[in-house]
């Protein structure tokens, strides 16, 4: 029997997640949205593509029938909104609040065993949303943040230094956003630390980039955002988990006290296998680096302490 991926969200990660998904032959695929007949039509055009892509995966597209995503054993959750022109940074987190609290509901009630992997913005917020929503356990609820910002600084250093992006390791920490922490010293090329290969000024620069990454694109695109890595970054993870690798990423999980920072999703290294999280990694920081995550900390307790304003 297949295992099943559950994909919420139709849009283009949804889909591209989909897509991925399939490809690899990771599991069948049920792709729910609000939008009548957008994800059967795009599930029928993925199916249509198998013959050539030649794999066996199977994809149901389905339109608010959260009965189809019964015993999942991943949900990866992209639904919500992005923030239009007069729209309050509050309306934003009261509109996705509500979408991700309705999603996790449904999906507790048909699979319950599931690992829930969070995609929708604001990142961290959206985490403590689910959490709260489905009951289940912290190493069942994972935000997809770290593995998509560590993946652009790979990039980066991957093009700056003009070697194979299979080369390149680099860990970005923190809340996902203008707060993240690139981690340069735990970094390296082919074994070799990237500040042994490259001016600070530099190294600056990359690190600047890598944290404005999610709005280069936005910058450039003009009517979207990012889709083809945050969705390979999800189906990353769940690749780990559906194949029980044991794969250290970073992740935003719930902290208890790790790394000095208590009851909050934040992106940290922890080692991913059947059980989602398993295993909540602690790296030595410099001063500078942990006085940098206690901050972007401190961002990501502002948004979980709006979204309770606005709750109550």
């Amino acid at each position: 029997m297949r295992r099943k991926v559950t994909v919420v969200g139709a849009g283009n990660v949804g889909a591209t997640a989909a897509m991925r998904l399939v490809e690899k032959e990771l599991a069948d695929v049920a792709l729910i949205d609000i939008l009548d007949g957008v994800p059967a039509g795009k599930a029928l055009d993925l199916m249509e593509a198998a013959p050539i892509e030649k794999h066996d995966s199977k994809i149901l597209g389905i339109t608010a029938d959260y009965g189809q995503a019964k015993d999942s054993d991943i949900v990866i959750i992209t639904a919500g909104i992005p923030r239009k022109p007069g729209m309050s940074r509050d309306d934003l987190l009261t509109t996705n609040m509500g979408i991700m609290r309705s999603v996790v509901q449904e999906i507790a009630a048909v699979a319950p065993k599931a690992v829930l992997i969070i995609v929708s913005n604001p990142l961290d917020a959206m985490c403590h949303v689910a959490f709260d929503a489905s009951g289940f356990p912290k190493n069942r609820v994972l935000g997809m943040a770290g593995v998509l910002d560590s993946a652009r600084f790979r990039a980066f250093i991957a093009m700056e230094l003009d070697v194979s992006v299979e080369n390149v390791n680099a860990f970005v920490l923190g809340g996902h956003g203008d707060t993240m922490v690139p981690l340069p010293r735990y970094s390296t090329v082919a074994g070799i630390p990237i500040t042994e290969l490259m001016p600070r000024e530099r190294l600056d620069s990359l690190v600047d980039r890598t944290r404005n990454g999610g709005a280069e694109i936005v910058g450039l695109l003009k009517t979207g955002s990012a889709y083809y890595a945050p969705a390979s970054a999800a189906v990353e993870m769940a690749e780990a988990i559906l194949k029980d690798k044991k794969k250290i990423l970073p992740c935003a999980v719930y902290l208890e006290g790790e790394y000095g920072i208590q009851n909050l999703f934040i992106g940290v290294p922890v080692k991913l296998g059947k059980n989602g999280m398993e295993e909540i990694i602690e790296i030595t920081l410099s001063d500078e680096e942990q006085k940098a995550l206690l901050h972007s900390a401190d961002a990501v307790q502002k948004l979980v302490e709006d979204m309770q304003r606005l709750s109550g």
